[in-house]
């Protein structure tokens, strides 16, 4: 795939130090050019090795990552910007990973194809809601469906077309989409599950097993169920279809009463701690000591070899305390043997 023309930086060292740049584990790649504010999101492509961030600046950047053994580089290749450098809080690749869909506080849902340089940088706008949009994902169906906190979901196609809309209790926080399963979680504690083959239909509407606050969610793998974190530091494993010896659970998975992050990923949170799980046998495979600030969001890349988070302000605290935290940083992990449990593939990916 062709880029813009944003110069490749040249490979970095490892970050890993007691500096306040700290990245989790030695080893790790620091991600060039992250931006100037808080990063909301960070997607891999399905189709390929290119990374893609959202911004509070107004930026959603592109990378493409170079992997040659333990040696990675994440080389800049292009970047965009909302109308106004409107917060962007989250993006998602089309299945094909040429086209990248954003939203955020601008009320728009955004397209880019990638290779293309759109007028006046700024992504062409697709769909709407009245009030910001917090999460886009792309279907099966080739439809994108956006949550915004209108208390709406949206499915648009790529020809600016709106589709349908369903009615959410609340204000959307989080979506995820596996295959033919979707799951929302917004404010007052609701969770709903879809089946997005052919025309959405609700599957199961429930109250959070958490007792707080959600704040991110997403499907397992093989559709049979989603993990829920809140913002005391816990995760929920709820089963929508059922599944012969296992039941539904929580546990706390940060032991400081901390916001969990997780979206496409395993638990990370404003701890500073990232810590890889295995849901199925109930354990931890892996925790890295606290960096000592946020991490506000994380993803695997396609084949699971690669893990990228951020450390960043996430914004949660207002404005009053961005000046307390204002370094914003992606990192890459090469992941081990000891994130992958024995015999099966992870469940986070």
């Amino acid at each position: 795939m062709v880029f813009g023309s944003v110069a490749p930086a040249p490979a970095q060292p490892s970050s890993y130090t007691s500096g306040p740049n700290a990245s989790c584990a030695p080893g790790d790649h620091c991600v060039p050019q992250a931006g100037n504010d808080g990063i909301s999101s960070m997607n891999w492509s399905p189709a390929a090795n290119h990374l893609i961030s959202t911004n509070w600046d107004g930026g959603v950047r592109c990378w493409e990552v170079q992997e040659s053994g333990q040696q990675i580089r994440a080389l800049p290749k292009a970047q965009v910007n909302h109308e106004n450098n409107s917060p962007v809080l989250d993006s998602c690749f089309s299945s094909d990973g040429s086209t990248v869909f954003s939203v955020g506080a601008d009320k728009a849902v955004r397209m880019w194809q990638l290779g293309q340089t759109p007028p006046n940088n700024v992504p062409q706008q697709i769909g709407s809601h009245d009030q910001p949009i917090k999460s886009v994902a792309f279907l099966p169906t080739n439809l994108i469906v956006s949550g915004g906190w209108d208390k709406m979901l949206k499915f648009w196609d790529a020809r600016q077309l709106a589709v349908g809309t369903l009615q959410l209790p609340e204000r959307c926080y989080d979506l995820d989409v596996r295959d033919n399963l979707m799951v929302v979680a917004t404010a007052g504690r609701h969770i709903i599950s879809y089946n997005v083959r052919g025309q959405p239909q609700e599957h199961e509407r429930k109250e959070s097993p958490l007792k707080f606050q959600s704040r991110c969610i997403a499907a397992f793998p093989d559709t049979t169920g989603y993990a829920v974190g809140s913002i005391e530091g816990r995760v929920g494993i709820h089963y929508v279809t059922k599944v012969h010896g296992k039941d539904s659970f929580a546990f706390k998975c940060h032991r400081q009463d901390n916001n969990v992050g997780m979206g496409r990923s395993p638990p990370s949170g404003g701890d500073g701690i990232v810590n890889f799980w295995d849901k199925d046998n109930k354990q931890r495979l892996k925790g890295f000591p606290s960096i000592n600030r946020t991490i506000s969001c994380a993803s695997f890349n396609t084949p699971g070899s690669l893990f990228a988070y951020s450390s960043s302000y996430d914004w949660s605290k207002g404005s009053s305390h961005y000046a307390e935290r204002p370094t914003r940083f992606g990192f890459i992990y090469v992941v081990d043997e000891e994130i992958k449990p024995k015999g099966k593939k992870s469940s986070y990916r």
